[in-house]
């Protein structure tokens, strides 16, 4: 296990691919937690909150399929570049006019609007940099331990937010970001890859190649039905997290304090599931695994929605981050093994907009019947229907395994 870890480290690309992300996944934490606490804030309203998740991730459900066929097409790392280069012109925007007193809920909206319309490309293309950094053998373990660093920010993240946020306000995590995004393009810049073999003139549109990957998708069995569970807890349970701020506002009198923890608290856990998928470093049996995630996210949820107070609360929000990150890293990982290059763009893309944007969707209706249902009748609804789609994808759960476990050894059987 260790030497899976330390094999992975060794490779010098991947080392400045994940050591320039690092710190811009912390101070991306940061911010995060500044805009939620900043949103509720200026609109106390969880339709508000609702609404600028939505602007952040909608634009993943449109572009997503277009960014993964551009992948497909051009340069990845070019892509990560530029659109690295976008995410900091808005973070350094969003840093001013909140120093200059300046951002209403308005153009909070919009400027989480700049990032939605630029991560759908930077995502697809960052997807398929990791498989051209490593050696297939060390995908899985590539792949979560990248995941893995993600995780452990969402804890280091709203921490250091906690402190910030009362003695500099939310400017602190805006200033914070912008300086993590610019460390992350001076490292992509390290980066020495070879551009991946492309036709000079590609025969289909890319309307085509978006079609192509879609039913690509729709006939391979080891996909499909991993997109479909994800696709569920992606709509119906993740946008608790958007929600986190109204939790702690509105139902435990917590404030942006109580934010921080419960942020943090989901942070640990998802980061202790990324490095314990990590260190399994193998793709036998992780289809249960990802079963018993989605099954353990539905009860942990619950009990967080019934905790009486916040720092129960905090114990629960650990296992969902827990729960949803084993789920989400084990489907990506089964996934990515599995595909042809050709395809990876695409497929990966298509995966992106079910994890970035069908949250989009499920903020926004969430936030809708939570002005009306309260917050907690609305997510103990979701936990519900979540359980009866788990039970009825039950059955599938043998046929995903053989399929989706032996990778690309056998593509003829990958059709349903």
């Amino acid at each position: 296990m260790a030497i899976s870890l330390t094999r992975v480290f060794a490779h010098r690309n991947y080392a400045w691919f994940v050591g320039g992300g690092g710190p811009n996944y912390i101070t991306s934490w940061m911010q995060r937690v500044g805009i939620g606490w900043l949103a509720w804030e200026l609109s106390h309203s969880p339709l508000w909150l609702g609404i600028v998740a939505a602007a952040d991730l909608a634009p993943m459900l449109i572009l997503s399929p277009f960014a993964g066929a551009l992948a497909d097409r051009k340069t990845p790392l070019d892509i990560v570049r530029r659109t690295e280069s976008l995410l900091f012109i808005q973070n350094t925007l969003l840093f001013v006019f909140m120093l200059m007193g300046w951002l209403n809920i308005t153009l909070l909206v919009l400027l989480s609007l700049w990032s939605g319309l630029v991560y759908p490309f930077h995502q697809a293309a960052r997807h398929s940099v990791v498989p051209a950094i490593v050696p297939r053998a060390d995908f899985p373990t590539a792949i979560a331990l990248d995941s893995a660093l993600f995780q452990v920010s969402r804890f280091i993240g709203p921490t250091i937010a906690a402190v910030i946020i009362p003695v500099f306000g939310v400017t602190g995590c805006f200033f914070a970001h912008a300086v993590g995004t610019a460390w992350y393009v001076f490292a992509l810049w390290k980066l020495d890859v070879p551009p991946p073999e492309r036709d000079k003139k590609p025969a289909n549109s890319m309307l085509s190649d978006v079609k192509e990957g879609m039913a690509f998708v729709a006939r391979d069995v080891g996909i499909w039905p991993l997109f479909a569970l994800l696709a569920t807890a992606s709509i119906l349970l993740r946008p608790i997290q958007d929600m986190l701020p109204g939790f702690s506002g509105q139902v435990f009198n917590a404030g942006a304090q109580g934010l921080a923890w419960m942020t943090s608290s989901m942070g640990i856990g998802a980061a202790i599931s990324a490095v314990w998928i990590a260190s399994r470093g193998k793709l036998k049996g992780l289809t249960i695994v990802v079963y018993a995630g989605f099954f353990g996210l539905i009860a942990s949820t619950f009990a967080f929605l019934i905790s009486p107070s916040v720092m129960v609360a905090t114990i629960f929000t650990g296992l969902t981050g827990f729960t949803l990150n084993t789920m989400s890293t084990s489907i990506q990982a089964l996934v990515q093994s599995s595909l042809p290059d050709n395809y990876r763009g695409r497929v990966m893309a298509l995966y992106g907009m079910i994890w970035r944007g069908a949250p989009a969707v499920g903020a926004f209706v969430a936030g809708m019947a939570a002005e009306h249902l309260g917050l907690r009748a609305t997510f103990e609804i979701a936990t519900g229907i979540c359980l009866v789609i788990l039970l009825v994808s039950l059955p599938l759960r043998e046929k995903i395994a053989f399929v989706a476990e032996r990778g690309r050894e056998t593509p003829g059987a990958r059709r349903s």
